[in-house]
């Protein structure tokens, strides 16, 4: 892949943090400014996003520490859900929890059953800072999920136990060797 605009894109493609990466692992600070840098900075991660094939996206993926996530992904009746969250509050979270394949940009190739709710409901803003709720179910409330988590600084694989945090953290390193 390579880095910089893509073309019909008003964004620029960023290098994606690999697990084990310090911006992975921190909390993200609350967005003070809705402006300009915002809109870049969310037009950079669609860009990135689509660039690396994935439904969603945190900030912190690309080294940025602000509570911001852009997703462009269906649930389970493929319905297409597009947009992006600013400074969400907690994952509200019911049904029943389903153990899925999960997967993360920041360990490309490496898919995981791990345990999520199949609703979610996240409340934030939007680019001009005005108060957005977002549901989601299925597919989608994993995704939901999966982005506040990030910005919580907790990668997918926290999450997950025993054998399967195992092949999963294994799997990780062997790719991280071949990709040197």
């Amino acid at each position: 892949m390579r880095y910089g605009q893509i073309p019909g894109s008003t964004g620029t493609v960023h290098r994606i943090r690999r697990l084990g990466d310090a911006a992975l692992h921190r909390p993200c600070a609350e967005v003070t400014e809705f402006g300009a840098e915002l809109a870049r900075l969310v037009e950079d991660m669609f860009a990135t996003m689509y660039a690396a094939g994935g439904v969603g996206l945190a900030a912190s993926q690309i080294g940025v520490g602000l509570r911001v996530f852009v997703y462009d992904c269906p649930d389970d009746e493929d319905r297409r859900h597009l947009g992006q969250l600013v400074n969400p509050g907690p994952v509200r979270v019911g049904g029943v929890t389903v153990t899925g394949a999960e997967g993360c940009l920041s360990l490309p190739g490496i898919e995981s059953g791990t345990r999520r709710y199949d609703e979610a409901v996240v409340e934030g803003f939007d680019l001009t800072g005005e108060p957005v709720t977002v549901t989601g179910t299925g597919f989608f409330a994993r995704c939901l999920q999966h982005e506040c988590d990030h910005l919580d600084g907790t990668v997918f694989t926290d999450r997950l136990r025993g054998p399967r945090r195992t092949r999963a953290l294994w799997a990780a390193r062997r790719a991280a060797r071949t990709d040197a």
